[in-house]
């Protein structure tokens, strides 16, 4: 799976997005989870595709012919949104291999599990076709193998068997080699065609290699019409069963119930999928899929009525929504249940008198528990509500200040440096709030998609487009656009520079005033990270983590992470000093040579773009330590000597945020603010 990039929908109706299983030229198709952390698979047509009538009649298809076939061979339908917005489809994620990645790996299926595959494949015929479809497009590549056996998936050119093709002249939408040669034609298909489709499985999944071959597809296409099937790598018991289903003439192949009969599998054969290194692959993938929910922006809750529009309008939007133009309905002096002022227990505290690492007020059950990490302004803590929309507290009291169910923190929200709060609407307008009291200072129509950063003269953003702007935060004019491949949600500005952090770990600043590329310096890390801005330097993560001059990109020094090591993550500056991890250890390094100054082993929970964060004489990362829950854990900034652990009791993602005063863990549903020891 690949992280989403900055272009990728977070929220689709109950579904939020956390990364890509695969793209084409229709759609991309999304790992995801519901509500209730039940995983999926998203298909989402391209946007660039929903005006061509064409692809979207064949994407709505998909979904009814998806829909409308039951059983446990194929991929449940389980939502769409097939009117309205961008078109998706939403069905069961299977954790397993294709039938084509499995025999890649662990060769041809021996005889027992090629029975029982043609067994289990020809009873999901009969239900696709007892639904008055055609499936079109079987092939090794469509059929995942689960630990209950295999299913067929992507309905993509699926048709009741009345149906035309979707060609148009000179083009076939099905795989060379395993379409029937009525469908190479540009005939009228019938339940035949997929048996043929079945044949050139089987005859694949037991020997291993294709049966029809060339040297391009037309000489495929050829031999599928006009040629014989090579069938002499198959075992010969199996070759008299498969070669009937390769019948050039549709009337002379087996019905699904002949080559279910014809297979018979032997008793308990489905365990197949069950044993074997075949089985530890199926298991290790539903582990991973597991594990994804624990990640951050696994699952969303979706909210109820109104907010319910309103999470839609963020997933049209990628980002931010700030639904009613430039109004906030803003919803002052709520209760939360167990909070402070709410007739739970009060452990608000001050600051001051309270130990650093001890809680100073929560856990509150207030958060949206896949919010983006909370920001820490002007006295307050803003994140994700539990029941949607943004809410801010109060840093130092755990009390609610306001709620505003018009923004939904679907991506990342950022803090100008005079303090305001920035949103983008689902129209590409920019909005800035004070956080104090969520009031709306100004607005922008400037088509924006996904912030990127800020600085003291302007707010820097990707447009819908790709294009790279600058908006002057006191006029709200743009100041310029530039095209640019480098799309990038990983970014930082200062020093008269944009730095652009690529997902391929390719770095490129701009020049601030004008757009201009300053420099750029490539291959530096296996994925993105944010950059640390200090002066005149520049801190970049990944396999080495360096100090790069802001005006021309070269080395002020770098340190490698080492032979098998995890690569840095994103750093923090403060003063002379640079924090990181790298290798489960937190590291403290000088800024003006790179210099060692401790590393301190603390089973750190390697996430490349989350930095440490220093509170007071602390400076916190999180720790899986416990191998039941992720924990907050501080060091002594000067020492590295182990100073306090939060424990949460909980293996739920945990997202750090600080005030320079108070660390601010959010986990699930909950927020807590624990101390730094400082007033």
């Amino acid at each position: 799976m690949n992280p989403l990039g900055p272009g990728d929908p977070l929220r689709l109706g109950p579904y939020r997005l956390v990364g890509v299983l695969g793209a084409g030229g229709m759609g991309k198709v999304y790992f995801a989870h519901d509500n209730q952390g039940r995983p999926a698979a998203v298909k989402v047509l391209l946007p660039q595709l929903s005006n061509d009538r064409h692809m979207v009649q064949r994407f709505l298809r998909e979904a009814e012919a998806a829909r409308s076939v039951t059983g446990r061979g194929v991929a449940r339908v389980l939502a769409a949104q097939t009117e309205g917005g961008r078109l998706w489809i939403a069905s069961e994620f299977l954790a397993g291999p294709t039938l084509e990645q499995a025999v890649d790996t662990y060769g041809p299926l021996p005889d027992e599990a090629l029975r029982a595959l043609a067994a289990s494949l020809a009873d999901t015929l009969g239900a696709i076709h007892a639904a008055g479809l055609i499936h079109r497009d079987l092939k090794p590549a469509n059929i995942v193998l689960t630990s209950s056996g295999p299913r067929v998936i992507d309905f993509g050119i699926a048709r009741p068997e009345h149906g035309l093709t979707l060609t148009t002249t000179g083009q076939v939408p099905v795989t060379p080699g395993y379409g029937a040669p009525e469908q190479v034609l540009g005939q009228r298909v019938g339940p035949a065609a997929d048996i043929f489709s079945l044949g050139a499985v089987l005859a694949y999944a037991a020997s291993g290699v294709r049966t029809y071959s060339g040297g391009h597809v037309a000489a495929v296409q050829y031999e599928v019409v006009h040629g014989e099937p090579d069938l002499s790598r198959v075992p010969e018991p199996l070759r008299v069963l498969i070669g009937p289903c390769l019948a050039k003439d549709p009337a002379f192949r087996p019905s699904h119930d002949q080559i279910s009969t014809a297979f018979a599998p032997p008793r308990r054969a489905e365990r197949i999928w069950q044993q074997g290194a075949l089985a530890a692959d199926i298991q290790q993938r539903e582990t991973s899929a597991r594990q994804w929910s624990t990640l951050p922006g696994t699952v969303v809750a979706q909210p109820p009525g109104r907010r319910r529009f309103l999470a839609g309008l963020a997933a049209g939007a990628g980002v931010l929504a700030v639904g009613g133009g430039t109004a906030a309905w803003l919803l002052k002096g709520e209760k939360e249940p167990g909070g402070p002022g709410n007739g739970g227990t009060d452990t608000t505290k001050d600051a001051k008198a309270v130990p650093a690492g001890r809680p100073v007020w929560g856990p509150l059950p207030a958060a949206d528990p896949w919010s983006p990490p909370a920001r820490a302004v002007d006295g307050m803590v803003l994140f994700g509500a539990r029941d949607g929309g943004l809410v801010a507290y109060g840093a130092a009291d755990g009390k609610k200040k306001w709620v505003d169910v018009n923004v939904t923190p679907s991506s990342e929200f950022l803090v100008l440096p005079d303090g305001l709060l920035v949103a983008v609407d689902a129209g590409g307008s920019v909005h800035a709030f004070v956080p104090s009291s969520g009031k709306e200072q100004w607005s922008a129509a400037v088509d924006a998609y996904v912030l990127l950063a800020a600085d003291d003269e302007a707010l820097y953003f990707m447009t819908r487009d790709k294009k790279i702007r600058a908006v002057n935060t006191k006029t709200q004019k743009i100041l310029w656009t530039v095209t640019s491949a480098f799309g990038s949600g990983y970014a930082a500005a200062g020093g008269g520079r944009l730095v652009l952090f690529s997902d391929a770990g390719d770095v490129r600043a701009l020049d601030r005033r004008s757009g201009q590329q300053a420099w750029e310096r490539l291959d530096l890390s296996n994925y993105g990270a944010i950059p640390a801005i200090h002066d005149d330097t520049a801190v970049l993560a990944g396999t080495s983590l360096r100090a790069v001059r802001l005006t021309d990109g070269k080395d002020v020094w770098s340190v490698p992470t080492g032979r098998g090591a995890h690569d840095w993550s994103s750093a923090v500056i403060e003063g002379d000093r640079v924090y990181t991890v790298a290798t489960y250890m937190l590291h403290c390094r000088r800024l003006s040579d790179g210099a060692k100054v401790w590393a301190t082993d603390v089973s750190a929970s390697y996430q490349p773009m989350d930095s440490p964060h220093v509170v007071g004489d602390y400076v916190c990362t999180v720790t899986a330590k416990d191998p039941k829950s992720f924990d907050a854990v501080a060091l002594h900034k000067d020492t590295g000597k182990p100073a306090w652990t939060h424990a949460q009791g909980s293996k739920k993602s945990l997202k750090l945020t600080s005030d320079g005063k108070r660390l601010f863990l959010l986990q699930n549903e909950t927020v807590t603010a624990v101390s730094g020891g400082v007033a």
